[in-house]
């Protein structure tokens, strides 16, 4: 058997209710060079379908796919417990999500990325994949500018270094010398961790040549949930490293004040209360039409809506996020000003 030359590699796969995917993105991830040698943790948070059962016929025929239990639940503490429990030879920690399908080599050319740029953590580009309609018209939206903002990772061909990232490869001592991921959040703990990263003076590396894809919700409530969950989560990276958040990020936040605003208004200013709302609405419906002509595809109007349960959903989550902060620090606020007059007045009495 040939020598690896590659560092010995550690991947994890956060799981949980994942009968549909778990198998192809097993498949399109395991690495096939004879110069690069691993093992695939597989995290189980407590799935009730056939998740565990499909992993271990696949961990039958290849002994380097292992099955573990993550008590904890979350997918932040998937990956620490990979980190610790992994083999005593990991050099580079690779995450990959069960909604997705890799592209051949992905592994080795991540870790081939991660070493010629020297940069502690390699992102890699996605792209949404809907089979059926409702999920062909979500993908088309996440893929969109109406959906993503600009988000860099969601431009494919576009590499460079970078504050943020959708998740690959890592460095496994500068991951566990930065305490791994956050999990006092369940939310956004990516984010999180490049923020860590960044201020402690790592590198991100985007390979725009690493193009995944990524399978989306398929209804718009299971959409809702994670685009809230998305907003609470960056509002409280926000929050704990005290950054300004960005104009894009803010956008959703807009315009779900405008459109409530506005009716609101209604009472006082009659119909013209209504135009905030109207133009949003208008203008997800043309950028739908514009998406379903170049896809000449009817089902992609249906952008329309994923696109304002996306952004309200999201706005909806970081003002949750913020206010709630908010609340804590005058209350954290009160209680010092309190107790600073309990200690004045027990030394006046004395």
């Amino acid at each position: 058997m040939p020598t690896p030359s590659r560092p010995f590699v550690s991947i994890v796969m956060p799981a949980l209710n994942e009968e549909r995917y778990i198998g192809e993105a097993i498949s399109s991830i395991l690495p096939l060079s004879d110069d690069l040698d691993y093992e695939l943790l597989v995290l189980d948070g407590g799935s009730k379908d056939r998740t565990q059962e499909i992993v271990r016929q696949i961990a039958s025929r290849n002994a380097r796919i292992k099955l573990l239990h993550n008590e904890r639940h979350i997918q932040s503490a998937a990956v620490n417990i990979a980190s610790e429990a992994c083999d005593s030879r990991t050099a580079v920690l690779v995450r990959a999500d069960c909604h997705a399908k890799y592209p051949a080599e992905f592994v080795a050319r991540c870790v081939d990325t991660l070493g010629r740029t020297g940069s502690s953590s390699v992102v890699v580009a996605m792209r949404a994949v809907g089979f059926h309609p409702k999920q062909k018209a979500i993908a088309a939206t996440q893929n969109s500018r109406l959906g993503n903002g600009g988000s860099q990772h969601r431009m494919a061909g576009q590499s460079g270094y970078v504050d943020h990232g959708h998740h690959a490869a890592f460095d496994l001592k500068t991951f566990r010398a930065l305490g791994g991921y956050d999990e006092t959040a369940p939310y956004n703990e990516d984010a999180e961790f490049d923020a860590r990263l960044v201020e402690s003076g790592g590198r991100i590396y985007l390979d725009g040549s690493l193009t995944i894809d990524y399978y989306p919700r398929s209804n718009f409530r299971a959409l809702g949930t994670q685009y809230f969950r998305h907003g609470w989560g960056r509002a409280n990276t926000i929050l704990k490293h005290g950054k300004m958040p960005k104009l894009r990020q803010m956008l959703p936040v807009l315009v779900l004040f405008g459109c409530f605003g506005g009716l609101a208004l209604v009472p006082l200013v009659g119909l013209i209360g209504l135009l905030p709302l109207a133009f949003y609405l208008s203008a997800c419906l043309a950028w739908a039409i514009g998406l379903a002509g170049r896809a000449r595809d009817f089902c992609i109007l249906l952008a329309a809506p994923a696109a304002v349960v996306m952004h309200m959903s999201w706005a909806t989550g970081f003002l949750t996020r913020m206010l709630d902060g908010l609340r804590q620090r005058l209350g954290r606020r009160l209680r010092d000003l309190l107790s600073r007059s309990g200690t004045a007045s027990e030394g006046r009495v004395r």
